[in-house]
């Protein structure tokens, strides 16, 4: 048997391909259609539908609020790029960034070799900084990263 979050998902995914990669629900109700609590919902969002696993959410909060899921898809190129370095604004982990990098290479924005220099600039290891100013770093480096790569893409375009 399938868990809650798993069951909540499925759910989701569904909806996103039902309705061409957007979706926009209420949050509370969605608790309410699977008998649980909004938290629930929310670690199910923030879990499994990551920037880097190729989500944007976004959420109003109060009576009338929502939640919009976007499936972001790296082959409209600049726009979306843009979207995700307007998306990367806080503190970022190196496995969020990491996620980040690899879709970048799954998607064929960057070569091998790129990915692995981004990887490096992003690692804990080598940003020898305490938390969580580390994280906030890593943030502005890979948001550098990609505006690059976007400045590269303008140039050969």
């Amino acid at each position: 048997m399938a868990s809650l979050a798993d069951q909540i998902e499925k759910y989701l995914r569904k909806l996103l391909t039902k309705y061409e990669g957007e979706v926009e629900i209420k949050r509370n109700q969605l608790a309410s259609d699977f008998d649980c609590v909004p938290s629930q919902i929310n670690y199910v969002l923030n879990t499994r539908f990551t920037v880097e696993k190729g989500y944007l959410v976004e959420s109003q909060r109060g009576g009338g609020g929502y939640i919009r899921i976007i499936r972001v898809s790296l082959d409209s190129n600049r726009k979306t790029l843009k979207e995700l370095i307007s998306r990367i604004d806080g503190p970022i982990t190196q496995r969020e960034a990491e996620g980040i990098i690899d879709r970048l290479f799954d998607n064929n924005f960057i070569t091998e070799k790129e990915r692995d220099i981004m990887k490096v600039a992003v690692n804990r290891k080598y940003i020898n900084v305490e938390l969580p100013h580390r994280d906030y770093i890593r943030s502005r480096l890979l948001r550098g990263m990609l505006k690059t790569i976007i400045k590269h893409e303008d140039e050969e375009g």
